[in-house]
């Protein structure tokens, strides 16, 4: 048997098991085979203390995660799943003492309340807020470091959400 024969039997092999399974990604992500559309509405800021380019930041990156893994189509509104949300923290507190009792880290943390609706099993809908945190060196001032943590905690808390709605954790 030629080399093109066996690899095209290979390839045949693996994709017959996975065809029965609905849909599936090689990020682990489970999602109905009735969906097609995916709406990710603006994450609002409801912070205290309000950065201004983290709403635009959360709700991107959660675009790009949502459509590069998952092979919906991005719909303006009412996809079959739809995901709103709101910032609601964004504090920094001492995290570590140290010696003559002061801080030797400060911790930023991050919380946002996302509501996800899928209009083929509403079953599925939750509503949850994720928070995440990174800690830094106290002796730092956070413009120094805040893009850096916030791109830290961005991915995270999208990671969190990712897994909630796709992976069932």
């Amino acid at each position: 048997m030629t080399l093109k024969y066996s690899s095209l039997l290979l390839w045949i092999l693996l994709s017959v098991p996975l065809g029965g399974c609905g849909v599936y990604s090689f990020s682990g992500a489970s999602i109905p085979p009735e969906a097609k559309t995916i709406t990710i509405l603006q994450i609002e800021n409801n912070a205290p203390v309000i950065v201004p380019f983290l709403s635009q930041v959360l709700s991107d990156r959660m675009r790009d995660k949502f459509l590069a893994e998952t092979g919906l189509r991005l719909a303006e509104a009412d996809g079959d799943l739809q995901f709103e949300g709101a910032i609601t923290e964004y504090s920094v507190a001492p995290a570590a003492a140290s010696g003559n009792e002061t801080t030797a880290l400060s911790r930023l943390t991050i919380g946002v309340k996302i509501t996800f609706t899928s209009k083929i099993d509403p079953n599925q809908d939750w509503e949850q807020t994720f928070r995440r945190f990174a800690d830094f060196d106290a002796s730092r001032d956070l413009q120094s470091v805040e893009e850096q943590l916030i791109n830290d905690i961005v991915r995270q808390l999208i990671d969190d959400i990712f897994n909630k709605a796709f992976v069932n954790w």
